[in-house]
């Protein structure tokens, strides 16, 4: 006799599980592989935020906080926020646990089941998946491979029909790196406020950006900049990789100041509130933390254009130089399964990288490696990936 087992919502089977996580899981427990594969600094967080989490944690900050955060916390965001872009209150911040619970509380607070929500791709899986699991439809527009990846506006603006609930903008994006420009952003919020679309901006690399004038504070355009308070923007954001905080899981959303109600509902149904100690370190970390910052965006600009100089001389291999984020998206010719090729890079060359199939079909044929390194871990992968390559061309 059959058993009716139980089973998760089809929309929830039907997820795809993460392709990153799969290479990596072939990976994890070898002694000799170098791991590019996840979007996490080599660095671990500075002593200073760390030494603010313990001194909490001593003097007895282990109970809950408000749903929203703490109240220092929400200024502190707000007062760094408004340094970068338009003066910004402290009502229309709210702490997270972790940057993806961001997106997720967003996306539950805006999307329902059956609505069309339109994404520019390739893209973090996660961001991709979150209005799937809502029952929203999730229509895709690609960016466009060149020396640089870029985005086709009028093909966005024709895919934001009437009707559309949402659109999903990550800037600086991971994995390829572009950055959108401002009068790109000018063209969209004018499109979505004509038709009430909302935009979700996953700002999570607004810091990481390249190439900037000398003496100027690095961040990327954002629609914080021109947005009005009303507009039906929700932006999403994260300690993690600024401040080399991945493991602290603190986040936090701007949004208009009227939803924030009902946002906190959703806090509390989802995680109740932040941890009290982890949001002292958050302050300690916008508040004193520039000079981080400022260091972060130095090495990693510097580990970009080593390793975009190496990998375009390997025959074969083509990338885009990205403009922000931490991730260089390059091309393998010939590669039609990058799921298996960076299975076999773990076993046969030690190497560590995401496939591109992990963000959309349009990242097929695709190979995203994290530069958040050293040099000199850099060089060592790049001689193995040359190596690999060499050997795939005389089999």
């Amino acid at each position: 006799m059959l058993l009716n087992l139980p089973q998760a919502r089809p929309v929830v089977q039907s997820l795809g599980a993460s392709r990153i996580r799969e290479v990596a899981n072939a990976g994890i427990g070898l002694s000799d592989v170098l791991p590019f594969w996840f979007g996490e600094p080599d660095q671990e967080t500075p002593r200073f935020i760390r030494d603010t989490a313990k001194d909490a944690l001593d003097a007895g900050d282990t109970f809950y906080t408000h749903n929203l955060g703490i109240a220092p916390l929400r200024a502190a965001i707000a007062a760094y926020l408004s340094t970068l872009h338009r003066p910004l209150s402290a009502e229309r911040v709210a702490v997270t646990s972790s940057g993806v619970s961001a997106l997720m509380l967003l996306a539950q607070l805006i999307v329902s089941p059956g609505d069309r929500v339109v994404a520019v791709t390739p893209l973090w899986p996660n961001l991709v998946e979150i209005p799937k699991i809502l029952g929203a439809e999730v229509v895709q527009v690609p960016l466009r491979f060149g020396q640089t990846w870029e985005l086709d506006v009028q093909q966005l603006l024709d895919t934001l029909t009437p009707g559309t609930r949402a659109v999903l903008l990550n800037s600086p994006n991971n994995p390829t790196g572009w950055v959108i420009g401002a009068d790109q952003q000018e063209q969209i919020l004018a499109h979505c406020r004509k038709h009430g679309i909302w935009i979700l901006s996953d700002d999570v690399y607004e810091r990481l950006v390249y190439d900037t004038p000398p003496g100027t504070r690095g961040c990327a355009p954002s629609f914080l900049d021109i947005a009005a308070p009303e507009d039906r923007l929700v932006s999403a954001n994260s300690f993690s990789k600024s401040w080399l905080m991945t493991g602290w899981r603190l986040g936090w959303v701007v949004a208009p100041e009227a939803l924030m109600g009902d946002f906190g509902k959703l806090v509390e149904y989802n995680t109740s509130c932040a941890p009290g100690f982890v949001q002292r370190a958050g302050i300690a970390a916008v508040e004193r933390g520039e000079d981080i910052v400022a260091h972060t965006i130095q090495r990693y600009q510097a580990a970009r254009d080593f390793l975009y100089t190496r990998l375009n001389a390997l025959p074969g291999v083509a990338t885009p130089r990205p403009k922000g984020a931490m991730y260089l998206f390059f091309r393998v010719d010939g590669v039609q399964d990058t799921l298996a090729l960076c299975k076999r890079m773990v076993s046969e060359a030690g190497l560590g990288l995401a496939p591109g199939s992990a963000f959309g079909p349009e990242g097929e044929g695709y190979v995203r490696w994290c530069f958040a390194s050293s040099i000199e871990r850099l060089d060592e992968g790049a001689r193995r990936l040359e190596k690999f390559l060499q050997g795939r061309r005389g089999a």
